[in-house]
């Protein structure tokens, strides 16, 4: 009865995002008879999904890495640098944040040109393994295309949003200021416990979690191959 009920709140869910014509398209999919394709031999689905299993680490890890790397004051040589901080006063909050909102927008770019030509390549994996799997694959292709603008608007909100938690930071940094009358030091600002600092630690929290969110397609094709290929 539960896994009824979370088939259904799925659908639900999916129909919010689907227009009917997209609905159409993937009832298509669903319903394609075209002639099977033999499943392939155990031995090479073992080492179809041992490549796999690797491209994946490297590009999850590469990109886990890039982030945690570049959110830190100390990168060294990279591409995606975090911006240098303007510890000065009075603080133009919008131009202190554009160059932190270059940095957001360069690690989505990131993450899009790394992440969608991986789900590309383990959904062109799995459609050789076995009908069912092509099934899948041929769905998550659909779907992909019809949810690609929409969940590209959404992604693309974050950095907005961060802007928010920006200035949320630097006001309750200076209400602790008023309440304990200290003078504000912009040096201060960078400190383990500073505001600025935890912004950043916002920033990297966040960054990963739109990589978990990133990889989740390319992780529902992998466990659907792993389980395949273990029932076997």
């Amino acid at each position: 009865m539960e896994t009824v009920e979370q088939e259904n709140a799925f659908a639900e869910k999916l129909g919010l995002w689907v227009h009917f014509a997209d609905a159409i398209t993937l009832s298509a999919v669903h319903s394609d008879i075209t002639a099977p394709i033999p499943t392939m031999p155990i031995a090479s689905q073992a080492n179809l999904g041992a490549a796999i299993a690797v491209e994946f680490d490297r590009t999850q890890t590469g990109l886990t890495d890039s982030i945690i790397t570049n959110c830190s004051p100390k990168s060294g040589k990279s591409l995606i640098k975090l911006p240098i901080p303007l510890l000065e006063l009075p603080i133009d909050l919008a131009a202190a944040y554009a160059p932190y909102r270059w940095f957001y927008d360069a690690h989505q770019r990131d993450m899009e040109m790394r992440v969608q030509p991986l789900r590309t390549k383990v959904r062109n994996a799995l459609a050789k393994v076995s009908p069912r799997l092509k099934k899948l694959a041929d769905l998550d292709a659909a779907l992909e295309a019809i949810l690609r603008e929409r969940e590209g608007k959404l992604l693309s909100k974050i950095p907005v949003l961060l802007k928010k938690r920006f200035e949320q930071l630097f006001k309750v940094h200076q209400q602790r200021l008023a309440e304990s009358r200290e003078a504000d030091n912009p040096a201060a600002w960078i400190h383990p416990t500073g505001w600025l600092t935890q912004f950043c630690n916002d920033m990297q929290m966040l960054l990963l979690s739109e990589l978990e969110l990133r990889l989740q397609p390319t992780v529902g094709l992998i466990e659907a191959f792993d389980t395949k290929t273990n029932n076997e």
